[in-house]
């Protein structure tokens, strides 16, 4: 049934490429992937992959624009080796906040990779939590945007909150706050943010909702250097929340972020693995879920023509 199944790992995560392979078993196809002294790729696809249906998983995380260019340069070897499919598995889908021209004389980034992968021979994206949905309409090609939502779910539910209430870092993150809390049977909040500028930084201003004596989640899909995550526990303590925890599913943690977490009024922060952790900074605080059976059912679904959209009904 899936004998024309192939799985191709990138070097961004393989440890989450081998977790996928061991779901479906299905083994990796092996490949050479290694950088020339000049800094140039260079990738061999070891096995015959004529006529298969080639799935390659590879997110982009930092160094980003090495990541890319490898998921380029695979793609690019599956077309010329006449794979029937090829199939981007990219649950950290890069330059995901450059969706927009907000500025005069700004790219739009994440248009730019969306064509990039289609002319390397991308045919399908398998992608995890948009920074923006919208991002889905770059592409002439199918998308499936898939949700780690039920996987961060299946633990909280272990973790028998009470009285909790969800909360939404910012306006943007609202839908995504509510949610969870629907599903959780919790309350809402939303942090009312201005950011300042192109930089990192942020200013917090004010809390609507109740979380006064209560137990807070601060929802959110990327933890990037943990300024605005920790800056609104900080304000959360302020207003009264007896416990702040914290979940997003892709954990960058640029600059001091892990630290910054440590240092944070924050307990737990509940992360999945569509990217790896840094090796630098305290992880003590962290809490990794793995997405790879979701990834793994939804490379099933589509390879045998099955709904994905059922996964998360």
């Amino acid at each position: 049934m899936m004998e024309r199944l192939l799985l191709l790992s990138g070097s961004a995560n393989n440890t989450l490429a081998e977790k996928i392979s061991v779901y479906l078993d299905v083994a990796l196809t092996p490949m050479d992937v290694f950088k020339f002294a000049n800094d140039n790729t260079f990738v061999k696809i070891k096995d015959n992959i004529r006529k298969r249906d080639v799935f390659i998983i590879q997110p982009c995380p930092r160094p980003v624009n090495d990541n890319l260019m490898e998921l380029l340069i695979i793609m690019d070897a599956c077309k010329r080796a006449s794979a029937s499919g090829i199939t981007a598995v990219t649950p950290y889908y890069p330059y995901s906040r450059s969706e927009k021209k907000d500025q005069p004389r700004v790219p739009i980034t994440a248009k730019l990779v969306a064509d990039l992968l289609t002319v390397a021979g991308a045919q399908r994206l398998i992608t995890m939590d948009l920074h923006a949905e919208a991002i889905q309409g770059f592409f002439n090609i199918p998308v499936d945007h898939l949700y780690a939502l039920p996987v961060i779910l299946d633990h909280l539910r272990n973790k028998n909150f009470k009285k909790l209430t969800i909360v939404s870092p910012d306006t943007g993150g609202v839908a995504r706050a509510r949610a969870y809390a629907s599903r959780l049977g919790a309350e809402l909040a939303i942090i009312d943010k201005r950011r300042v500028g192109n930089v990192d930084k942020s200013e917090v201003l004010n809390v609507i909702g109740d979380v006064e004596g209560r137990t807070c989640l601060l929802v959110d899909d990327i933890i990037d250097t943990a300024g605005s995550i920790t800056k609104a526990a900080a304000v959360l303590e302020e207003h009264g929340a007896s416990e702040i925890c914290a979940a997003a599913i892709h954990p960058v943690f640029s600059k001091d972020g892990l630290k910054r977490v440590h240092d944070s009024h924050i307990k737990e922060v509940i992360v999945t693995d569509t990217i790896p952790l840094p090796d630098t900074g305290p992880h003590d605080k962290i809490h990794v879920v793995s997405i790879a059976e979701l990834l793994g059912e939804a490379i099933r679904r589509i390879y045998t023509g099955e709904s994905v959209t059922k996964l998360f009904a």
